[in-house]
């Protein structure tokens, strides 16, 4: 106490001298903490960053997980099935829409195009081709000698009709997406040139005749058809480019497909084209005799 001589102690009492009730012990309770339950006042509130980190290391690691998937998924054979995944109607409804197209196909493909329509098409073609080309050149050996199948024609109808389905809508995607195309779709540009093949069938079918003049109608005829179809769907999406790239495109698309019609004219429907061997140089041809024979190679290919 020697420390605090010379200082008072002063104590301030209340006047009623009722201090109230002063026993703390009495309410003392334990109660379960709520510190790891979030209330409902900050359901809504950010979590600190340490408590986020497992979210973002999950998000971050499943970023590099998703890229090495996507790249096993689009080797796979499940990546391409969901293009073959349609129905009889559907593909019926599309080839409907490509021999008489009354509104844009792509409208008609509504956002889900298919590979197998166009696949089993190209197909049909280059059979079909082999088979009337065939015809065509049995024609124009006149029966002389001994009539051989040329299975280069087979190799030949499938070269132009697969190269020219897969790689022309390719070159055209690429092109349009090298202009800032945004509407370019690679599956969809497939889909119209595999289905716009549709019309070669019933050509094909008619153009083995022995009148020249004929075939070239009729080579025509689905030329022009056909030309109408890609153009008709396909200058919305090249008018995405500026006008001279767009009719630059269109130009190139019309002149490419005019080179198959005149490639499938002259390797399967001339006399006097590379398929027919053993053909003659000149002279014009006979009617009545050609008609006999072209009755004959029909039951020849038919197996009768």
């Amino acid at each position: 106490m020697a420390g605090r001589q010379g200082y008072d102690v002063v104590v301030d009492v209340d006047a009623e001298g009722d201090l109230g009730h002063t026993d703390l012990h009495d309410d003392l309770e334990f109660h379960d903490s709520t510190f790891d339950q979030p209330t409902s006042n900050n359901r809504n509130k950010p979590l600190p960053p340490s408590q986020q980190s497992p979210f973002l290391n999950q998000q971050t690691s499943s970023r590099g997980g998703a890229q090495s998937i996507s790249r096993r998924y689009l080797w796979s054979l499940a990546f391409y099935q969901q293009f073959f995944d349609v129905d009889t109607s559907a593909i019926l409804l599309r080839c409907r829409a490509a021999l008489f197209p009354r509104q844009n196909f792509l409208d008609v493909l509504d956002g889900n195009p298919d590979l197998y329509g166009p696949f089993w098409i190209a197909t049909t073609v280059v059979f079909i081709l082999f088979m009337t080309g065939t015809i065509s050149a049995y024609l124009a050996q006149k029966g002389k000698g001994h009539f051989a199948y040329d299975f280069e024609l087979l190799g030949g109808a499938a070269g132009l009709v697969y190269g020219y389905t897969l790689v022309i809508p390719l070159g055209l995607w690429a092109v349009l997406k090298w202009f800032g195309s945004e509407s370019a779709n690679l599956m969809e540009c497939w889909a119209l040139y595999g289905y716009g093949n549709l019309i070669w069938i019933p050509v094909a079918l008619v153009s083995w005749s022995p009148l020249s003049i004929l075939n070239y109608a009729f080579v025509g005829v689905g030329f022009a058809l056909s030309a109408v179809f890609l153009f008709r769907n396909l200058y919305p999406v090249v008018s995405a480019t500026d006008a001279k790239t767009s009719r630059i495109l269109l130009v190139v698309v019309i002149a490419l497909h005019a080179g198959l019609a005149i490639a499938i004219k002259i390797l399967f429907f001339a006399h006097q084209s590379p398929a027919a061997k053993g053909g003659s140089a000149g002279g014009a041809p006979d009617p009545i005799g050609d008609s006999e024979r072209a009755g004959d190679a029909v039951a020849m290919l038919l197996g009768f």
